[in-house]
C-alpha cells in the first residue's frame, strides 16, 4: 500500500500523540481515487489504568470509522472532537474527498453535518459485520481491504462536481491572502450565492465555516511545529480584525489559546 507522506493536521499536540499511538494514511486504489481522499488508521497500547484524550480538530470531510463499538459514518463535524484511548486498539477511518460523499448520500450532504449515519444506511451490509470484517483483520493492509470491499458494494459513478469543489478547496488551501468568501469568489468566478448553494449540497458547511476553518488548522498546525511568528500578525493575516477575536477562536476549537498552545507543544517535543 502507498501512504501519505504530507504532514497531517488536525492533531492537537502531535509530538505528544505520537508517543501515544501510531497513525498511518494509505491512499486508495485506483478505482476508489475519484472518492477516497485516504485511510487513516489509529493503533495503540497502553499501560492497564493510562488513559489518553486525544482532541481532533475537525474538516470539511466526511469520515467513515471502523471503531468497537462505535462504527458509523460521520458527517462533518463543526466542533472539535476528544477520543479516550486506553487499554489496546484500532480504528480505520474512510476519509472522503470534499464533495464525494453527496454521491452515496444521495442528498444534500449538508444533511448529514454534525450527525452519525449508520453503515447499512449508505451501503449493502450488516453494521455489526461491517465492523467485524474490518477490525479483525490480521494487519494494516487487510483492515484497509476490508472496508474497500464495503465500499464498492454501493460505489456510485464519478460526479463532475467533484474535481469542481477540489479546485474551490485548492484555491483556498494555497491561497492564504483568501480569509473572506466575497475573495474566494473573485478567484475562483463563481457568485457567493453559487458557492453557498454549492457547499450546501456537496461539503455540508458553509464558504465561510471552511474558510476559517482552514485558517485555523493552519494556524495550529505552525504554532505546533515551533513557529515564532508574532501572534498579532497572524490574526491579521488569518483574516480576523483583532488578536483578541482570533485567540477566542482558537482556543473554542484546539482548547488552549495560541500562546499557550505553542508553549506546551514545545514542552512536550
Amino acid at each position: 500500500m502507498q501512504t501519505v507522506t504530507s504532514r497531517p493536521k488536525g492533531v492537537v499536540n502531535p509530538a505528544a500523540a505520537e508517543k501515544i499511538f501510531r497513525l498511518e494514511r494509505y491512499l486508495p486504489e485506483p478505482d476508489l481515487a475519484p472518492f477516497i481522499e485516504h485511510f487513516w488508521l489509529v493503533a495503540w497500547q497502553l499501560p492497564d489504568g493510562v488513559t489518553h484524550v486525544q482532541r481532533t480538530l475537525p474538516s470539511p470531510c466526511i469520515h467513515m470509522v471502523f471503531d468497537t463499538g462505535r462504527t458509523a459514518v460521520f458527517g462533518v463535524m463543526t466542533g472539535a472532537f476528544e477520543y479516550t484511548l486506553k487499554n489496546s486498539g484500532r480504528i480505520l477511518g474512510v476519509r472522503f474527498l470534499p464533495g464525494a460523499f453527496r454521491s452515496f448520500l444521495k442528498r444534500p450532504v449538508q444533511s448529514a453535518t454534525d450527525r452519525e449515519l449508520a453503515l447499512s444506511s449508505l451501503f449493502d451490509c450488516d453494521d455489526a459485520e461491517a465492523e467485524r470484517s474490518v477490525l479483525t483483520a490480521d494487519d494494516d493492509a487487510g483492515m484497509v481491504a476490508a472496508a474497500s470491499a464495503i465500499l464498492r458494494r454501493a460505489l456510485p459513478a464519478p460526479d463532475p462536481q467533484t474535481a469542481r469543489i477540489a479546485g474551490i478547496l485548492e484555491a483556498i488551501q494555497q491561497q492564504p491572502g483568501i480569509t473572506q468568501v466575497q475573495q474566494l469568489a473573485e478567484h475562483t468566478g463563481v457568485s457567493v450565492r453559487s458557492l453557498q448553494i454549492l457547499f450546501k449540497e456537496y461539503v455540508g458547511a458553509t464558504p465561510k465555516w471552511v474558510i476559517r476553518r482552514n485558517r485555523l488548522l493552519d494556524a495550529a498546525d505552525q504554532l505546533a511545529h515551533g513557529s515564532d511568528v508574532d501572534l498579532a500578525s497572524l490574526a491579521q493575516a488569518l483574516g480576523y480584525y483583532d488578536q483578541a477575536h482570533f485567540t477566542t477562536d482558537f482556543e473554542k476549537l484546539v482548547g488552549k489559546p495560541p500562546a499557550d498552545y505553542r508553549r506546551s507543544c514545545k514542552e512536550q517535543a
